[in-house]
């Protein structure tokens, strides 16, 4: 799986780290939501790594959550999918919409291959300050750039580079990060309040 080629993942020896997992993601999504220091405890618990100040609200799917490492004051809204078979990298202060799907997993174009359910994996990784609209999919070994925006529904199948605004399906680079925007924040709206720090 780590090396990129293709491989069946059935009867690799993965179900109780599969298992552990779907076991605390349960605890975790069945939470109340005044529960947040369990939440923090069983993000803590069943991810990789996350950084401080982190929140996510439940639905929360993986297979491994192990694999998945996540930097300070991370926001995803619900129903935030990671298909981790290998590793996902997030960096600090991202934001994730809600509906978002990371996969690091696909399946071959041609059927011959995929008889068994071949697959293959590559990771996926999503450099600081990123900001993730509602309904994206990222697909195998993408990277986003530190510092972009990817529009609501966008489906990424190629890299990002750094400070874009990228939308589409196929996803593309739609303008540069400029000046312009510390002063508009949305369309011809003035920045009239400014957070601290």
């Amino acid at each position: 799986m780590r090396a990129g080629r293709l491989y069946i993942d059935v009867g690799e020896g993965l179900d109780e780290e599969r298992g552990r997992c779907q076991e605390l993601l349960y605890d975790f999504n069945h939470t109340r939501p005044s529960a947040t220091e369990e939440r923090a405890r069983l993000l803590g618990e069943l991810l990789g790594a996350f950084g401080e100040g982190g929140w996510i609200e439940p639905p929360l799917r993986m297979a491994y959550g192990s694999r998945v490492h996540i930097g300070k004051n991370f926001y995803a809204n619900f129903n935030l999918t990671l298909v981790d078979d290998v590793e996902v990298y997030i960096g600090d202060r991202v934001m994730i919409g809600p509906n978002v799907t990371v996969t690091t997993t696909g399946h071959p174009v041609d059927p011959g291959l995929r008889v068994g359910g071949t697959q293959f994996s590559f990771p996926v990784r999503i450099g600081h300050d990123v900001w993730i609209g509602s309904n994206v999919v990222l697909l195998p070994g993408v990277t986003i750039g530190d510092g972009s925006v990817i529009g609501a529904g966008s489906v990424v199948t190629r890299d990002v580079p750094e400070r874009v605004v990228a939308v589409g399906n196929p996803c593309r680079v739609l303008r540069p990060i400029t000046e312009r925007d510390q002063h508009y924040y949305h369309r011809d709206r003035p920045v009239d309040w400014r957070p601290e720090g």
